[in-house]
C-alpha cells in the first residue's frame, strides 16, 4: 500500500493504526507532530522540554488508541494529552517568561515563529512600533506570571484561537470551568497591566 492510498481522515487513519499500520502511524504523525510541538512550546517555553514532552505526548496516543472515542475530533484528543502533560511539567516548575519575539531557547526561524506572541502596529512608525514592543514585554511577563491552568486556557484561547468548547475537552475540565479560567486570567492581566490602561 502506497501513502497516497491511505484514506484521508483522521478516524480512518486510527482504524487502519488499530491493525497495525506503520504508514498509517506515520501520516498521524506527520499530520499533528508540529502542531502537538507548537502548543506544548508556547506552553512551557523550552525547546528540549517541548521535544521531550511531544514525544511523550506521541507515546501515549500511539498506545492509548483504543481509549479514542469517535465522538471527538482527534486533534482536541491528541491536544488534550499533550496539555495535561505540559500543564504537569509546568506545575513542578517556577513560572517562566513568555517572549512576544519567540523562546530564547529557540534555534530556528519555525521555532521562533512557534513561540512568538504578536503585537501588531497598524502604523510603520517606529516609535510607535518601540511603544508596541515595550507593551508586548509587559504582556509577555504578566501573561507568565500566570498560573499553569489560567496561563493554558489563555494561551489556547488567544494565541491558539480555540473555541470555548474545544478547549473544555483539550484541558478535561466543563465549559463553565474553562471560562472561569478565561474570566479570572483576564482579571489578573488587567489588574497587572492596570497601570498601562490596558483592555484584555
Amino acid at each position: 500500500m502506497t501513502l497516497a492510498l491511505i484514506p484521508a481522515t483522521d478516524h480512518d487513519l486510527i482504524a487502519l493504526a488499530r491493525t497495525g499500520s506503520e504508514k498509517a502511524y506515520r501520516e498521524l504523525l506527520d499530520r499533528y507532530q508540529r502542531p502537538v510541538f507548537s502548543l506544548v512550546y508556547r506552553m512551557v517555553r523550552d525547546r528540549e522540554l517541548a521535544e521531550d514532552l511531544a514525544q511523550e505526548t506521541f507515546v501515549k496516543v500511539f498506545n492509548h488508541l483504543d481509549r479514542f472515542d469517535p465522538k471527538f475530533k482527534f486533534s482536541s484528543w491528541i491536544f488534550k494529552i499533550a496539555s495535561n502533560l505540559a500543564i504537569d511539567s509546568l506545575r513542578k516548575k517556577e513560572p517562566v517568561t513568555v517572549s512576544i519575539e519567540g523562546s530564547r531557547n529557540a534555534e530556528t526561524a519555525e521555532q521562533i515563529e512557534a513561540t512568538q506572541i504578536t503585537v501588531e502596529s497598524r502604523d510603520e512608525n517606529p516609535e510607535e512600533f518601540l511603544e508596541a514592543k515595550e507593551l508586548g514585554q509587559e504582556i509577555e511577563r504578566a501573561i507568565g506570571a500566570l498560573r499553569a491552568d489560567y496561563r493554558t486556557a489563555i494561551l489556547l484561547r488567544h494565541v491558539e484561537g480555540r473555541a470555548y468548547e474545544e478547549i473544555a475537552v483539550i484541558m478535561g475540565v466543563p465549559l463553565g470551568t474553562v471560562k472561569t479560567y478565561i474570566h479570572r486570567a483576564r482579571s489578573e492581566l488587567r489588574e497587572t497591566l492596570a497601570h498601562l490602561r490596558i483592555e484584555t
